[in-house]
């Protein structure tokens, strides 16, 4: 630990004019040049898809007998309503760049946004080519998009893991909430990276973080200049001081690019937050979570499309499963399991058996070695598990027969993980709140460790998603899903 007090010369600040407006500093103007060439990188590659796919959809559209020059104008108008679109929609805004799904939707809804422009205009101008481009530029167009959106995340994501194009964050407040900030952003994949602490009640810290001790929202705003920091993230404020954090963003005008209130309401409520700014009292609305209704609607709609996709897909495989499973160990090809459900049903579920067939006659005997967390069993070395079984169970293959309990009703294909009636039995308190709704077959547990989990996280990460549910969170876990079955964690 590298303890630097600062109580000496408390309130002293640079002098400047009062009258002279704020100038950025040098950290401030490196973060804006950062963020202004990854803007532009993302600005040509969106210049050359828009392109791509409407001049493809143009080829096509001449192809087929349109008039030249009525589809020219289709494609040149096109290209720029759809690039105008991108750029008035924020999609590369730095806020959105590189983590959550906002930078996602922005490109789908100016999209979305510059066809349904186009269409009714061209109603009404009877040009040609129209047709064409919504059924050629628009899907092809789309795909491309996010999939460069997402190829440009992953670099930047390479990179702050590596410590660059990251923002320097200093981390102010007691102790006590300071240490919670900085646990979750470490947690995080958001590009903050944690270089000092200002904290207003101690200098006591665990590990090699600079730390610095203040009293008022100029000393931070001064240890913020000290560090080079460029984002400040508040945990915590004085009790005695309502003007603190308006106090604390004029002091850090030229200094920092965002200043960031952190509080333990946001894990709570997540999404469900919004802000109604009112004249001098900013009020934060928290969306009180609804169990029914038509957003439960749409993903019983996402479940039964995505489930009879793949239960086509899996019914091609199923007989290699199945041979193999044979061939490797006597017993049935599938295993049956009571798992708890929604509101505390139970039902049968099914997976393609990976452990031998007296696995629970001889579970008693395992207990004492339980490498799991809490009321859950597992073994990294569990001797039951076949050889195939393994293979299964590595790449998640041995659940792919679940997609019929989803096709039933039982399981939804995100959600909390589907509990035996066993640990049910032994829940206490908020963990019950997991049976307000369908377990899933993947959700945040399988992408964020697995066994690999503690107890207690396992319960945050399915309480968030109770708490948070949305059909972009259900279709991201899907594609983390899939990246986590190439790049097996934390199954065993």
């Amino acid at each position: 630990m590298t303890a630097v007090d600062d109580r000496a010369g408390l309130g002293s600040s640079e002098s400047r004019d009062p009258a002279v407006s704020p100038r950025r500093q040098p950290n401030l103007e490196l973060r804006r040049q950062r963020e202004l060439r990854h803007a532009r990188r993302l600005g040509a590659t969106d210049t050359v898809i828009v392109l791509a796919a409407v001049l493809a959809a143009a080829a096509v559209a001449l192809r087929t007998g349109a008039p030249v020059g009525g589809t020219a104008g289709t494609a040149a108008a096109s290209v720029t309503v759809w690039l105008l679109a991108l750029a008035l929609f924020g999609s590369r805004q730095p806020q959105v760049m590189g983590t959550g799904s906002q930078e996602y939707r922005r490109v789908t809804n100016a999209t979305g946004m510059t066809f349904g422009t186009l269409a009714v205009a061209f109603e009404i101008a009877q040009w040609e080519g129209l047709r064409v481009q919504m059924m050629v530029a628009l899907p092809a167009g789309l795909v491309a998009l996010l999939v460069t959106r997402w190829r440009w995340r992953a670099w930047l994501r390479e990179r702050r893991r590596r410590g660059e194009d990251a923002s320097r964050t200093l981390i102010a407040g007691r102790r006590r909430d300071v240490d919670y900030a900085a646990r979750q952003l470490a947690l995080a994949d958001n590009g903050y990276a944690v270089i000092a602490l200002a904290l207003t009640d101690t200098v006591e810290w665990t590990d090699a973080t600079r730390v610095h001790l203040v009293t008022t929202a100029r000393d931070i705003a001064r240890v913020a200049r000290e560090e080079h920091a460029d984002t400040i993230v508040v945990a915590s404020v004085p009790d005695d001081d309502p003007d603190f954090s308006r106090s604390l963003a004029w002091e850090l005008e030229g200094t920092a690019a965002e200043l960031i209130m952190s509080s333990h309401l946001a894990d709570v409520a997540g999404p469900r937050i919004r802000l109604s700014p009112i004249e001098g009292l900013p009020l934060i609305h928290v969306k009180i979570p609804a169990f029914e209704g038509t957003a439960h609607t749409l993903k019983r709609l996402l479940d039964l499309v995505v489930s009879a996709a793949a239960c086509t897909a899996i019914a091609l495989i199923t007989p290699i499963i199945a041979l193999a499973i044979k061939l490797d160990s006597p017993g049935p090809v599938f295993f049956a399991q009571r798992r708890v459900g929604r509101d505390g049903r139970e039902f049968t579920m099914y997976k393609f058996r990976s452990m031998t067939d007296t696995a629970e006659q001889e579970l008693a005997e395992l207990l004492p070695a339980n490498d799991g967390a809490g009321p859950l069993f597992k073994m990294r070395a569990d001797p039951r598990v076949t050889r195939v079984g393994r293979v299964l169970r590595k790449y998640s293959l041995d659940e792919l027969p679940q997609f019929l309990n989803v096709l039933r009703g039982d399981m939804s294909i995100s959600g909390p993980r589907p509990p035996l009636p066993s640990e049910v039995r032994n829940y206490e308190g908020r963990v019950f709140r997991r049976l307000y709704i369908k377990p899933g077959i993947t959700g945040l547990w399988q992408v964020s460790g697995r066994s690999d989990l503690s107890w207690e996280d396992s319960v945050s990460l399915d309480l968030r998603y109770v708490d948070n549910w949305s059909v972009t969170l259900d279709l991201m876990i899907m594609w983390r899903t899939v990246k986590v079955m190439f790049r097996p964690m934390g199954a065993y």
